[in-house]
């Protein structure tokens, strides 16, 4: 059925009705009449196809018909091999998420982002823990900014159910990804950071709009964001 609904997607020889065609090739393209490129294809031993039958006159080649309808078979299983396979992955916290599962949920993130899938961070609330939605809000906004770098913010946190979403989709699709070695030593270099100062978050905004320049963040979880130890 596929074979045959492809085959129907192009006219040949007699099927091609018009008055004159395009003939198109290597040395160039021709108008002439139908009937002189149907000769001229019957001395060639192929066929006249029509590629584009939308174009004045049409257009069409002389080739053998199953040689055209297996290259076009061919290049479209090479564009679509090309195609980078988006994913969407998921990472998840808890309204309470210590620091040291922070950073390996960041870690995580951080490749799938530089691989070119895209990542959905969400905390659940179970039971009375809802209360913390404002440090909830918090946790993944600093995520953001974390990743800010290698992702770009599709949607803002907000609470759907017993669920806080975030969404980042990748600023490079398809980049290759870092040595073990490498990744190890940021980790490293992270951690140390994270010591220093754990409750640190800094979202500055710069001055030509950064990430939190027009998003909507809640009273609560912004004075959060920026409050500092006095």
């Amino acid at each position: 059925m596929k074979t045959d609904k492809k085959q129907n997607q192009y006219r040949v020889n007699e099927q091609i009705r018009v008055r004159e065609v395009r003939i198109v090739g290597e040395s160039g393209s021709t108008v002439m009449p139908t009937r002189e490129a149907l000769d001229m294809a019957r001395q060639q031993g192929v066929d006249l196809v029509e590629i584009s039958p939308n174009a004045n006159p049409p257009v069409c080649r002389l080739i053998d018909y199953s040689k055209f309808l297996y290259q076009q078979k061919k290049r479209a299983k090479e564009m679509k091999a090309k195609q980078v396979k988006v994913e969407v992955k998921e990472i998840r916290f808890g309204p309470q998420t210590d620091e040291h599962d922070y950073q390996f949920k960041l870690k995580h993130a951080k490749e799938f982002l530089e691989e070119g899938n895209k990542v959905r961070a969400y905390v659940f609330f179970r039971g009375r823990s809802i209360l913390f939605k404002e440090q909830g809000e918090v946790l993944l906004l600093r995520f953001a900014n974390d990743l800010e770098e290698v992702g770009k913010v599709e949607s803002m946190p907000s609470l759907e159910g017993k669920k806080m979403f975030l969404y980042l989709a990748p600023k490079k699709a398809g980049v290759a990804k870092k040595s073990q070695q490498a990744r190890d030593r940021e980790a490293i270099e992270a951690e140390q950071k994270s010591q220093k100062s754990q409750a640190e978050v800094d979202v500055e905004t710069p001055a030509n709009g950064g990430l939190f320049a027009n998003a909507k963040i809640s009273a609560d979880a912004l004075k959060k964001l920026t409050e500092t130890d006095e």
